[in-house]
C-alpha cells in the first residue's frame, strides 16, 4: 500500500505539468479537439491505444479475462466563463476550469500510466472513461449510449472529484459518503398564455403576468410545505420575463425554474407539485399554462455497499486519518447516469480547505488548487481498482 502511493508521489510532478497543459485549453461541452489530442497522445507514449467513444469521449481497457470489470471516469470541459487567476498558466480563450475536470483527466492518465506498467497483476479489466460535456449534463448520457458499459460489461464504476474551499477540503484527504451524495438539478420552463387589453381596460384581459408571480410565488413556498424537512429539496425561479409594454395587459409570461433534490422519490414529487401548482393557478385566473422538463439529471447516489468496500480500501491507503466521511454536497454531478446503470460511488479529494487559505469554492473564476497531493486520487484510483478486482476475483 505504501509503496504504490509512493510510486504515484514520483508521478506528481507529471500529474502537474499534464494538468496545467489542459487547464491552458479550457475547452467546452463536446468541443474537445484540443483535450482529445492531448490526452490521446499521452496514453500512445504510455503504450495505450484508446478508442473514441461517442462525440468526444475516450476509453480503453487494460487487465486480463477471469474476473470482474471496474470503470474509472474523469470529465475533461471546462466552464464559459472568463478566468481570473492570473497564474502562469492561465486559461486565456475565455473559458475557465473552475470545477477542476483538468485535475480529473490529469489524475486518471497517471493511474492508466501505472496501471498499463503493472496490467499483469490485475485480477480482471479496468475501463477507463474520460468523458466530455459533464457540465451540459449530456457526456456521461452520450458514452453510455455508445457503448461505455459494455464490452466488457461493466460491473462496477468509481469517480473522484475534486472539491475546496470548506472545512472538510484539507489537501490530500479523500471525503466519502455512502447513500445521496448529491442532489439531482432539473431545469423547468413554465409558459403562461393570457389574454391581452389595454392597461385602460385590465378588465377585458387576463394578465399572464400576475398568474405567474402568484405561481412563482407558490413555487418557491412548496418545499417548506410539501416536502420531508430532513430531506434536501430546493426550488428556484431562476428568471422569469413577459409582457410587451408598461401599459398593456401581458398575454405571456415566462419562467425558468430550478429543483433539485436528494432522492428519485422527491425528484419526481416536485416536477409534479410545479405542474400542479402552474395549472391551478393559470385555470383560477382564466390563463393557460404549459410545464416543460428542458433538461435534468437524477441525484447521485453511492450504492451503499460498493460505497463501504471502497471506503475501506482508501482506509487502507490512506490511513483513517485522511479518509473524512462527507457532509454531502448541494451541486448536481452526470456520473449520475452511471450510477442509474451499475453499481457506482463517486469520492472527493481535498485540493484546499479554508484552514490551508483555498476560500473560493468550485466555479469561481478565481478558484486555485493546492498540487501538492494529486497524485493521492491517482494513486485511490489505481488501489481501489486493484482490491476490487482482487476480492471479485
Amino acid at each position: 500500500m505504501k509503496k504504490i502511493l509512493n510510486d504515484f508521489k514520483f508521478l506528481n510532478d507529471e500529474i502537474i505539468k499534464n494538468r496545467r497543459t489542459i487547464h491552458e485549453f479550457a475547452e467546452l461541452g463536446f468541443e474537445l479537439d484540443k483535450t482529445k489530442a492531448f490526452v490521446k497522445e499521452r496514453l500512445v507514449s504510455y503504450g495505450i491505444k484508446p478508442n473514441d467513444c461517442g462525440k468526444a469521449g475516450i476509453t480503453f481497457t487494460l487487465g486480463n479475462p477471469g474476473g470482474k470489470t471496474i470503470l474509472l471516469r474523469a470529465d475533461m470541459d471546462a466552464l464559459p466563463m472568463e478566468e481570473e487567476s492570473d497564474l502562469d498558466f492561465a486559461a486565456r480563450n475565455g473559458n475557465c476550469h473552475a470545477c477542476g475536470h483538468d485535475i480529473h483527466t490529469s489524475m486518471l492518465l497517471a493511474t492508466a500510466k501505472y496501471l498499463k506498467e503493472h496490467e499483469e497483476e490485475l485480477k480482471g479489466y479496468v475501463k477507463f472513461m474520460f468523458q466530455p460535456a459533464e457540465e451540459i449534463m449530456a457526456g456521461a448520457e452520450d458514452m453510455i449510449e455508445n457503448g461505455i458499459l459494455e464490452n466488457p460489461k461493466v460491473d462496477a464504476a468509481f469517480a473522484i472529484h475534486v472539491m475546496s474551499g470548506r472545512d472538510d477540503t484539507k489537501s490530500g484527504t479523500v471525503q466519502y459518503k455512502s447513500g445521496p451524495l448529491m442532489l439531482s438539478g432539473d431545469a423547468i420552463k413554465v409558459k403562461v398564455f393570457g389574454k391581452p387589453a389595454h392597461g385602460s381596460t385590465p378588465y377585458l384581459g387576463v394578465d399572464a403576468i400576475q398568474v405567474a408571480s402568484r405561481i412563482a410565488i407558490d413555487i418557491n413556498s412548496m418545499v417548506s410545505t410539501n416536502f420531508f424537512a430532513k430531506e434536501e429539496n430546493i426550488a428556484l425561479v431562476g428568471k422569469i420575463s413577459g409582457g410587451t409594454a408598461v401599459n398593456t395587459v401581458a398575454d405571456y409570461c415566462e419562467m425558468e425554474v430550478s429543483l433539485r433534490s436528494e432522492s428519485h422519490e422527491s425528484r419526481k414529487r416536485l416536477f409534479e407539485r410545479v405542474e400542479e401548482i402552474s395549472l391551478h393557478n393559470a385555470n383560477l385566473f382564466g390563463a393557460k399554462a404549459v410545464v416543460e422538463h428542458v433538461y435534468g439529471m437524477p441525484p447521485l447516489i453511492n450504492e451503499k455497499e460498493l460505497s463501504m468496500k471502497f471506503t475501506k480500501y482508501v482506509k487502507e491507503i490512506l490511513g483513517d486519518e485522511n479518509a473524512i466521511e462527507s457532509k454531502g454536497f448541494t451541486g448536481s454531478e452526470d456520473f449520475s447516469s452511471l450510477a442509474l446503470k451499475v453499481p457506482s460511488v463517486l469520492f472527493t479529494l481535498g485540493v484546499g480547505s479554508i484552514d490551508e487559505g483555498v476560500e473560493n469554492y468550485l466555479h469561481h473564476p478565481n478558484v486555485q488548487f493546492k498540487e501538492d497531493h494529486f497524485y493521492v486520487g491517482a494513486a485511490v484510483h489505481a488501489y481501489i481498482a486493484k482490491r476490487f478486482l482482487e476480492e471479485n476475483n
